[in-house]
């Protein structure tokens, strides 16, 4: 009966490294999504289409599992934060700005 804790606490640690694996695994594969989904929008270059692609890469992010979900909204919110800065650098004439930051995080929802 001595073993019983020590392979409990080894099938413990084994199932939560298991998942932590899998986590950066969806996570890896949500930012591969991510940015496929960037490269094809600046292939296509269609005007107003970004709010698609933003809703592709979300999407395929977030199937990958809670790992992709996360790395969608880590990618997504950084790209809007920089948007922010360079809307301010550049004085709003980016042709970006708060209302098109908004549709882009309602895309990515």
């Amino acid at each position: 009966m001595k073993l019983f804790p020590g392979l409990l606490f080894c099938s413990l640690v084994l199932g939560v490294s298991g998942q932590w694996y899998s986590f950066v695994s969806e996570a890896a594969q949500g930012a591969w999504d991510m940015w496929r989904a960037y490269s094809d929008m600046r292939e296509a270059n269609y005007k107003n289409s970004d709010k698609y692609f933003h809703a592709r890469g979300n999407y395929d992010a977030a199937q990958r599992g809670p790992g992709g979900a996360w790395a969608a909204k880590v990618i997504s919110d950084a790209r809007e934060n920089s948007q922010r800065i360079t809307d301010r650098l550049k004085f709003g004439d980016s042709g970006h700005g708060a209302e098109d930051s908004k549709a882009d995080q309602a895309a990515n929802e």
